[in-house]
């Protein structure tokens, strides 16, 4: 056993300094367990070092890194040198602790062992270093084990020294006492890196499992918004890396690194979380009458009243003496036609669509003014004040009361993310999230942001999700849009003032939109789109 000279403390106080400046340089575990045992071994003089990690089920120590000068051995950790050597068992096959390995009684006691010859020590079995020993041609002597355990007791490793040395000699000498406390204390220093890095990966765990229950929640509500909330982070990806990849241009300076992704991934996955409470109606309105059901099915019975009043008017008409039956007959037929031909028409003007003509609106109103006798006796018009009002919406199922409802939506989002505590790294979600409805030229919604109010990820998440909502093939109130067709719409979006325009062009030029496509759209939707139709776009 070799006397530490002042110059060798203050160097291993450096050394713990050292390791202590790097718990706070990054979350690479691996790099910083790598050090911890290369700082052991230096402060130590040893000639090898092992260090072990528990299993999953706990039931084992597993090694983790393994370092050997002598033999020049490096295996695990940083190295990509696997360890093929068996875990280390804590309990024998009747649940009792092991108590055989040294290992596992430093782990199973939280004492550190200090043995200054294995080959003299008749507690441990040591069987398995001599047969190390002897296929590899070395001669273990002192080690010395420390666990590592966290201020709450729980065993997150084992550091184990092999053989320290003279630092003037080279001779194998037993590890000191005061080796022992210097290497307790660089073991509860990595016990802390170790925690802090499992206390980051676990409440990052659990913000990913809080955000799948929200779209958890969201899909078993409607399941046409489930695949919306899955694609629109996709495709937000996607265009944000083409963007941060552009090296020419007004885009150029965009980058972002691994936390930024990470940040825009959430925001993806959030863009929609108000939706939990929109009602399900709403949200899933095929047809401009379906409310619980379609009221459709409710005018399709007031016709079939009308035809068969029709019917018995011409009928009794044809019962009365010298009645012109045939005459009677061709005005029934006049009747009947027209009245399923007012049927066919208000069936599909509950369809919605991009666009229903005044014309249209206007006959609806006509129909609606037809007076029929109801169930009740009342005489009424044949449409009520809300199935005209639905009827007659000029753009897709929804009218102006659902927009507002659907538009909250947004609020409700924002107001939802905003409420939670944020870290650093985090602290946009909201923006980008919040951000998707909102217009270049500030005519969006919920707080009318220019393009110069709002950062590029929001601007992207934007162009995600209108040409996601053009796509989705799955919506109960519209078909999904050709390639052609939606970049079409979006290109006038561009010139209008609705999205960045500047993102725009590389969504195309980078064919962002045909990486999307061929992997998430159907086949049928794909179709040869010629860019230099695009409104808005020059190749």
């Amino acid at each position: 056993m070799q006397e530490l000279t002042p110059a060798n403390i203050v160097e291993r106080l450096d050394l713990l300094t050292e390791v202590s400046v790097a718990l706070g340089d990054g979350h690479d575990i691996g790099t910083f367990l790598d050090r911890i045992l290369k700082v052991a071994k230096s402060m130590t003089h040893a000639d090898g070092g092992t260090l072990y990690r528990p299993s999953s089920d706990e039931r084992s120590l597993c090694f983790h890194i393994s370092l050997n000068d002598t033999l020049d051995l490096y295996q695990g950790g940083a190295s990509g040198v696997s360890i093929d050597l068996p875990p280390i068992p804590l309990y024998d096959q009747h649940g009792n602790k092991n108590l055989a390995s040294v290992a596992a009684y430093a782990a199973n006691f939280h004492q550190s062992v200090n043995i200054a010859d294995v080959y003299q020590a008749d507690v441990f079995n040591f069987s398995g270093m001599r047969s190390f020993d002897q296929t590899f041609g070395y001669r273990s002597k002192s080690i010395l084990t420390v666990p590592m355990t966290n201020h709450e007791g729980e065993l997150l490793g084992v550091l184990q020294l092999i053989n320290a040395k003279d630092r003037d000699t080279g001779e194998i000498v037993a590890f000191s006492d005061t080796d022992q406390r210097f290497i307790e204390a660089l073991a509860a220093q990595a016990a802390v890196a170790l925690t802090n890095q499992q206390l980051v990966v676990q409440m990052e765990q659990l913000l990913e499992a809080l955000v799948n229950l929200i779209n958890i929640g969201i899909d078993e509500k409607s399941p046409y918004t489930g695949r919306h909330c899955q694609f629109v982070p996709e495709l937000t990806m996607m265009l944000a890396e083409a963007v941060h990849e552009t090296p020419l241009g007004p885009m150029a300076s965009f980058r972002m690194n691994d936390r930024d992704r990470r940040e825009l991934w959430l925001a993806g996955l959030l863009h929609d979380c108000g939706k939990i409470t929109t009602p399900v109606h709403v949200v899933d309105k095929a047809t401009k009458l379906e409310t619980i059901f379609d009221r459709i099915h409710m005018i399709d019975t007031r016709f079939e009243v009308l035809l068969r009043d029709a019917e018995i008017r011409a009928l009794k008409e044809q019962c009365q003496p010298e009645a012109n039956r045939a005459a009677i007959a061709d005005r029934l037929a006049s009747e009947q036609a027209r009245l399923r031909a007012d049927r066919d028409f208000l069936r599909q003007a509950n369809i919605g669509g991009e666009g229903m003509s005044p014309d249209d609106q206007e006959r609806v109103r006509r129909i609606a003014a037809v007076r029929w006798t109801g169930p009740d006796g009342q005489e009424r018009d044949f449409l009520d004040e809300d199935e005209v009002r639905n009827l007659t919406v000029r753009f897709g199922t929804l009218n102006d009361d659902e927009r507002k409802i659907i538009n909250n939506h947004i609020v409700v989002t924002i107001r939802m993310l905003e409420s939670l505590p944020w870290p650093k790294h985090l602290k946009n979600v909201p923006e980008y999230a919040g951000g998707h409805h909102e217009r270049m030229d500030g005519k969006g919604y919920p707080r009318g942001l220019t393009r110069e109010q709002m950062s590029v990820q929001a601007r992207v998440m934007a162009i995600a999700d209108i040409f996601e909502a053009l796509t989705a093939r799955d919506r109960p109130y519209k078909k999904g849009k050709s390639l052609s067709e939606s970049l079409h719409i979006l290109g006038k979006f561009a010139l209008n003032g609705h999205i960045d325009p500047d993102l725009f062009d590389i969504f195309v030029r980078q064919k962002v939109y045909l990486k999307f496509a061929r992997k998430n759209l159907d086949p049928s939707q794909i179709d040869h789109v010629d860019e230099a139709a695009i409104p808005g776009y020059t190749p």
